[in-house]
């Protein structure tokens, strides 16, 4: 297995979660934990969505968001049918409204067995 198909279906697992407590999670905190480096603005983990995206199409790539709530036009369409607010920030972008409440909090990073 390859290290980035290892990282999707570490992340797919994580989305699985966060559906089933209907949480969002930030880039860093999904790397976090699956137990490697988001990466630079959390590119390692939007490159490991586009594999879960394709892969496992039914799972809810757009409950992995952006440190700072930032989402673009189709993940505010997703986010919007699931009942998640959106707000225009000062600078123009639309973020999640109540961001921090909706986020998923784990008291530790997931163990590999």
């Amino acid at each position: 297995m390859s290290v980035t198909s290892a990282r999707a279906q570490a992340i797919a697992q994580i989305l699985w979660e966060l559906k089933k407590a209907e949480k969002l999670a930030t880039l860093t905190s999904i790397a976090n934990r699956a137990g490697f480096s988001p990466g630079v603005n959390g590119r390692t983990v939007s490159t490991s969505l586009k594999t879960v995206r394709r892969d496992w199409p039914h799972l809810q790539w757009w409950r992995a968001v952006a440190d700072n709530g930032r989402i673009d036009e189709e993940q505010e369409s997703c986010l919007a049918e699931a009942g998640f607010g959106s707000e225009t920030d000062d600078d123009g972008g639309v973020a999640i409204k109540s961001f921090a409440t909706q986020l998923m909090t784990w008291e530790e990073p997931s163990k590999e067995d």
